[in-house]
């Protein structure tokens, strides 16, 4: 199995009620933090820089090289998941949480340097202890941070999820509002846009203005730059005003992606209760300029549909437990080797061994709790597909 995370090639192998929330304001020494996240120097692994292709290197202030071929560029919402510390649990029954950085746009970024590849991250943080500890775990991943903005008036926002005993995920979010709504379309570094190969994003930041202003300039951009644009719609319906916005939302840009992934729930969402397991359903959320539709199916792996051919790959099987963040390890996974080689997208064996990849970066997220803490490194991954042959 070729990966293309990398110049080496391995061997074959055979075989994802808003609740209104606002503290005192932080009065700490923000600035002097704030300037010491920002300005200090990228952490990197430089046996990971000799090994990767295209890796990035740092100019004196820590930005990416303009020459930088695979760059992904993550776009929107960065937060704080509180993950219960047991299992099986409601929001209302668990004993404690367990504080985890979060949201999808960010985890995905995180998930890419994780695997040796190339990200940086664009979105706004409030001005307050979560907003830079967020912005120092960018920086201790190696993901570029110089998109990040920080607002003085607004919380970095605050999420609880826990998977209940049926299996369902429970969601309670804290935004009233949150900082990440509140990224301008004039705050935006479109220059960072502009090298991607990827330009990422989901569909929270078209929820509300001034955000969702400033999420359609930026894909514009990224568009007229030639990037390839990636969308996971990420349906969180506790956050939209009401189930028909939140279709509409997701649908009014769904035609100017390149590559979609989403679920079997939010294939039943967007048709309104059509069978998410039909392959004529499926292709009905096919538009024409799309070069990748991905439907995860959680342990069971995923379905592919180009223009010439589709398929499924089977997932990997492992004890789940936090289904947090799977998903976004799963996009992780795939666009680290899309950003790599875009010839993948054209050849469909090559396509097959990169979502075998990616089944396995979303399987061994769910292993542990919390969403970024549980990525996993390209090590781990490959360990992955070594055990599964011995």
């Amino acid at each position: 199995m070729a990966l293309y995370l990398s110049p080496f090639q391995f061997p074959s192998i055979s075989s994802n009620k808003f609740n209104n929330f606002s503290p005192s304001k932080f009065s700490g020494p923000t600035i002097t933090f704030r300037q010491r996240i920002l300005d200090a120097s990228p952490v990197i692994d430089s046996s990971r820089c000799c090994t990767f292709k295209a890796r990035a290197q740092a100019g004196n202030n820590g930005s990416l090289e303009a020459t930088e071929p695979s760059l992904v560029v993550c776009f929107g919402e960065m937060l704080i998941d509180f993950v219960p510390t047991t299992s099986g649990v409601s929001l209302a029954e668990a004993p404690a949480f367990k504080k985890a950085p979060g949201g999808a746009p960010a985890n995905v970024a995180v998930g890419i340097a994780r695997l040796g590849g190339t990200s940086a991250f664009i979105g706004k943080v409030g001005e307050d202890e979560f907003g830079y500890m967020l912005a120092d775990i960018l920086k201790q991943n190696n993901v570029n941070n110089e998109g990040m903005r920080f607002d003085p008036g607004a919380r970095t926002a605050l999420a609880f999820v826990t998977l209940r005993k049926d299996g369902e995920r429970e969601f309670m979010f804290y935004r009233n509002p949150s900082a990440d709504m509140l990224l301008q379309e004039s705050e935006l570094d479109l220059e960072l846009i502009k090298k991607a190969k990827i330009f990422h994003y989901g569909s929270i930041s078209l929820i509300t203005e001034p955000c969702k202003s400033a999420h359609i300039a930026a894909c514009n951009a990224a568009r007229d730059a030639g990037v390839l644009l990636s969308y996971d719609p990420n349906l969180r319906l506790p956050l939209w005003p009401s189930g028909e916005s939140a279709r509409e939302g997701i649908l009014s840009i769904w035609n100017t992606a390149d590559i979609i992934k989403i679920s079997e729930e939010e294939i039943s969402f967007l048709t309104q209760g059509e069978d998410p397991y039909d392959d004529n359903v499926v292709r009905k959320l096919y538009h024409p300029n799309l070069k990748l539709l991905l439907v995860t199916e959680g342990p069971d792996g995923c379905r592919y549909y180009t223009k010439d051919f589709s398929g499924r790959v089977e997932g990997v099987k492992v004890a789940a437990v936090d289904t947090t963040g799977a998903g976004d390890a799963f996009v992780a996974g795939i666009l680290s080797q899309i950003a790599a080689d875009t010839n993948l997208l054209q050849k469909e064996d090559q396509l097959r061994d990169a979502l075998r990849f990616a089944n396995a970066c979303g399987a061994l997220t769910v292993t542990e709790r919390g969403a970024i803490p549980a990525l996993p490194t390209r090590e781990a991954v490959l360990n992955t597909f070594l055990k599964s042959v011995s």
